[in-house]
């Protein structure tokens, strides 16, 4: 029988405490939302530590059910609660919480292709450049701690489950410095080689900047830069857009060896 969780209970404080970067840095969870991302979750595996749920939810999801049987906490919630731990103007009544994963510089870099995140601050972007970095071939993603951490709720939405699965790291470019031996780091920038020519050789890491900042301190990580040969006037792609391509050009590339 599921427990109820009442909106003024220690325990929905600390889960909506989750919803700022300090809180899962703190406690080293996340929360998301949904049975789309339930689903997700529960293909790649996530271990599940809590599940928070409308009385609506309970009745109707027969997954809910199947995870209390197998152990899993589950608490109900009325609306006000639910309301507290949700950053959605309208909750979809499930909020699950996770422990949070992050790897060592050296394991995001282990794949033939790492995506790097040079302190990105918008969320979207970011939720976009995992869910690409994902299909076309990234196992790892590392990004830097002045942007938005890869946990935020609105990442893991627009990241559609990439989150449960990619390698994640997060650390300055100084730490990852002395693991990127034998690494391709390539920059995109606008003065950098036509994209198509690059190759990608062995193993690359592909730098992504900051929309207004360009690559700042992560450059000098950087073998050479690329750019995206634009054929209309506009001045510039934004980051998921950019960043999207530099990673298609690269899984087609090693497609052909």
């Amino acid at each position: 029988m599921a427990q109820v969780a009442g909106v003024h209970s220690e325990r929905l404080a600390r889960v909506a405490s989750l919803l700022t970067s300090r809180g899962r840095k703190e406690l080293g969870r996340f929360t998301f939302e949904g049975p789309t991302l339930l689903d997700e979750a529960l293909r790649s595996g996530t271990q599940l530590e809590e599940l928070f749920v409308s009385e609506a939810v309970l009745d109707r999801n027969p997954v809910v059910r199947e995870l209390e049987a197998a152990g899993v906490p589950v608490f109900t919630v009325d609306d006000r609660a639910i309301h507290k731990i949700s950053d959605l103007d309208t909750p979809t009544g499930l909020v699950a919480v996770a422990p949070a994963r992050y790897v060592a510089p050296a394991q995001a870099l282990e794949g033939r292709l790492t995506l790097i995140l040079a302190d990105l601050n918008d969320p979207a972007n970011v939720g976009t450049l995992l869910r690409s970095a994902e299909a076309f071939g990234a196992a790892g993603v590392i990004l830097g701690p002045a942007g938005v951490d890869p946990y935020h709720p609105k990442v893991v939405r627009g990241a559609m489950g990439a989150v449960f699965r990619l390698r994640l790291c997060v650390c300055t470019p100084d730490e990852l410095a002395a693991q990127a031996a034998g690494v391709a780091v390539l920059g995109l920038d606008r003065g950098g080689r036509p994209l198509p020519e690059a190759g990608f050789p062995g193993r690359t890491a592909l730098v992504v900047g900051h929309e207004r900042r360009g690559l700042g301190a992560w450059g000098a990580l950087c073998s050479g830069t690329l750019t995206i040969p634009m054929l209309g006037s506009a001045e510039s792609l934004n980051a998921a857009v950019a960043g999207s391509i530099a990673l298609y050009e690269a899984s087609k590339t090693r497609e052909k060896r």
